[in-house]
């Protein structure tokens, strides 16, 4: 088992890579996708769930889980991984995010940011050095530094503003981690939709040096055209022998696109979101269970899908639990998302393996643009 963080590409087929990030707790193949356990829980699945669906690292919710239970209540019970029974990778996002989005429960300065929780009114401070002591408490084996993500779309003075006050936050991060062998620090880039804000970022965090770097400040509103077009040229901006990832996407197109960008991991709530409120996503595109036209259909809901949602229910079922509001919906369709998501994901490293990443990603949407199966 090693005993360091390290990052080998495999294979390259145009931008997109692949490869595996080896940490004392697991292998991360890349193309990585992350599902999101917000409050020290994928929500609607078991742990051993959502490894059976072939995730390789989860993410945890640095926001949620210091209100709740805190960070100090997870460090005495053993860490996160043993507090949640999940022993492999884990990634911390930095709670800038969240607390970015509280806004008119927060106060920023040079500092950090001095929030009320949303769950009681308590006051909290967030800053690069309390986040980074939130994260260790938690032993998350990838940590996020702290930054701030304006929302899109934001005008020029305000994004630089915003960028150049993450990268004092980024080297104020760096310092506070220290040296930490077998865990790793990712840097984020900002910059908003400009080419050379988000060069001066990608060079900024490349003088300070970490183990990977993010992609932050997309998926926050601008639309797939405006993030692909980022996207053509930011992770050109990164290192190559380091990780990339974009943080918060995404739908299964997003991802795909991003991949071919040359992004390496990314995360998002929509599978499991979506999964409870009836939303799956499939081969043939999305179908929502809800719709009367699946009531008595005894098919599956992709007939080519190992998942135990598929294998083992109807279409009818799932619709009548969906219906009656049983758990098991929930928990089944959040199940089936998570292992198409995950499906996607080990279509695209076979493809880069191969070199045959343009037909596969072609096939893909061939597929999705098919449409669902018609109704009885």
């Amino acid at each position: 088992m090693t005993q360091s963080f390290s990052f080998s590409l495999n294979a390259t087929d145009g931008k997109a890579r692949t490869g595996v990030i080896s940490t004392p707790r697991g292998d991360i193949r890349t193309p990585a996708f992350m599902p999101v356990g917000t409050a020290a829980t994928v929500k609607a699945m078991m742990p051993e769930s959502v490894a059976a669906t072939g995730a390789d690292i989860l993410l945890g919710n640095t926001y949620h889980l210091m209100l709740r239970p805190t960070a100090e209540r997870i460090a005495n019970l053993g860490g996160l991984h043993k507090f949640m029974n999940w022993d492999k990778p884990i990634l911390t996002d930095s709670g800038g995010f969240q607390v970015m989005s509280l806004s008119d429960l927060r106060k920023m300065s040079e500092k950090g940011v001095t929030f009320r929780s949303h769950i009681d009114g308590s006051k909290h401070e967030l800053t690069p050095e309390r986040s980074m002591e939130i994260q260790k408490l938690l032993g998350s084996d990838i940590v996020m530094c702290f930054d701030e993500c304006p929302a899109l779309p934001a005008d020029r003075t305000r994004i630089n503003e915003s960028m150049q006050m993450s990268m004092r936050w980024a080297q104020r991060s760096r310092d506070a981690f220290g040296d930490r062998p077998g865990y790793a620090l990712f840097g984020i880039q900002q910059g908003g939709l400009e080419e050379d804000l988000r060069a001066e970022s990608a060079a900024a965090l490349r003088d300070i040096e970490f183990d990977g770097y993010a992609v932050g400040g997309l998926a926050v509103g601008e639309g797939q055209e405006a993030m692909f077009n980022v996207l053509d040229f930011a992770p050109d901006q990164l290192p190559t022998d380091k990780p990339r990832y974009l943080m918060g996407v995404g739908k299964p197109d997003d991802i795909v696109g991003a991949v071919k960008r040359g992004i390496d991991m990314m995360d998002c709530v929509l599978p499991s979101r979506s999964g409870r409120t009836g939303q799956i996503f499939t081969r043939h595109g999305v179908l929502n269970i809800k719709n009367a036209r699946h009531a008595d259909d005894p098919r599956p809901l992709d007939e080519n899908c190992g998942c135990p949602a598929c294998r083992n229910y109807s279409r009818a079922y799932l619709h009548h639990v969906f219906r009656a509001q049983e758990m098991i919906s929930g928990m089944l369709l959040t199940w089936h998302n998570l292992h198409y998501f995950q499906d996607i994901m080990q279509g695209m490293r076979d493809a880069i393996a191969t070199g045959s990443f343009a037909a596969w990603e072609a096939d893909f949407h061939a597929g999705r643009a098919q449409g669902d199966i018609e109704p009885l």
